[in-house]
């Protein structure tokens, strides 16, 4: 009996979480979802209907959504990617990607201060990614992160405060949970009220994040495809370590961004939860 046969999930994220991992590790020929299903407390009806219920795709669509030769498809259409949102008109201010997302760059004395002089607002709520915690500045939002089973609220918002040190921070879960719905819930992605974000690095970094913005909704690049669309073609590495510290995990869509042969790469808040944003994606994208 697998480890998987054991898992007792506490939450529907959880749950998927459980299936993704086991849909990962498994292979398509071995996937037994009626056995797996009943590990987890479930038939394999109420585990089709969750992963319906949290992305509008079945298991078996899910995993093929994360799959390697589903990257690589999208991978051969990334010319059309980042070179082309400029002429559809996806790269002005009112209009960056599907989340309706404007930005603005701080200072780069606020990075080399390390925050010094702002005030953020922090709190946890909901998301289909498991808790999400994020942080909020006067210029909009600047961080987040997910706690889970691994990692606590305490834990993920330490994260994103060590970027800032010196920033203040008061915990406000009422002022971040209409942030939050803003951006998880589709429903309330709308052109007449973006999501703000505010960007805070190094002007390398904030080149790379932005051009991550260009990224829509069902589609992946690659960190050489980001490096020489920035104009460093050279830069592929550098490029993986500015998407490795994005800050606003998935508004800023790092989770796009994979290996040159279509593999899913690291992600900060683990590679499971990366899977499960792209799997979510494909089936908002489908909707």
């Amino acid at each position: 009996m697998s480890r998987h046969d054991q898992i007792i999930a506490n939450s529907d994220y959880e749950t998927v979480q459980a299936a993704i991992a086991y849909l990962s590790e498994t292979l398509p020929d071995e996937i037994d979802l009626e056995r797996f299903a009943r590990a987890l407390g479930l038939t394999e009806r109420q585990l089709t209907d969750l992963f319906r219920r949290w992305c509008g795709l079945s298991p078996k669509s899910f995993a093929q959504a994360v799959a390697l030769d589903h990257a690589k498809r999208l991978l051969a259409e990334q010319r059309s990617v980042l070179d082309t949102t400029y002429e559809v008109g996806l790269s002005s201010t009112s209009r960056l990607h599907d989340l309706f997302v404007t930005h603005e760059a701080m200072p780069p004395g606020a990075w080399r201060a390390r925050g010094d002089g702002l005030e953020m607002a922090w709190g946890a709520a909901p998301s289909p990614f498991g808790t999400a915690v994020l942080t909020v500045t006067e210029y909009g939002l600047s961080g987040i992160g997910f706690a889970d089973a691994t990692t606590s609220v305490a834990a993920a918002f330490e994260d994103l405060a060590n970027r800032w040190p010196n920033a203040r921070y008061r915990r406000d879960d009422a002022a971040i949970a209409p942030v939050a719905a803003r951006v998880f819930d589709p429903r309330r992605w709308n052109p007449d009220e973006p999501v703000r974000v505010v960007l805070i690095g190094t002007d390398f970094e904030v080149r790379v994040w932005e051009t991550l913005l260009r990224i829509p909704v069902g589609r992946a690049t690659t960190y050489q495809n980001v490096a020489s669309h920035i104009g460093r073609p050279t830069a592929a590495r550098a490029v993986g370590a500015a998407v490795g510290k994005n800050p606003i995990s998935f508004v800023v869509p790092c989770h796009r961004v994979v290996g040159s042969t279509g593999a899913l790469t690291g992600y900060h808040w683990g590679l499971p939860r990366k899977r499960a944003i792209l799997g979510w994606e494909c089936g908002v994208a489908g909707a």
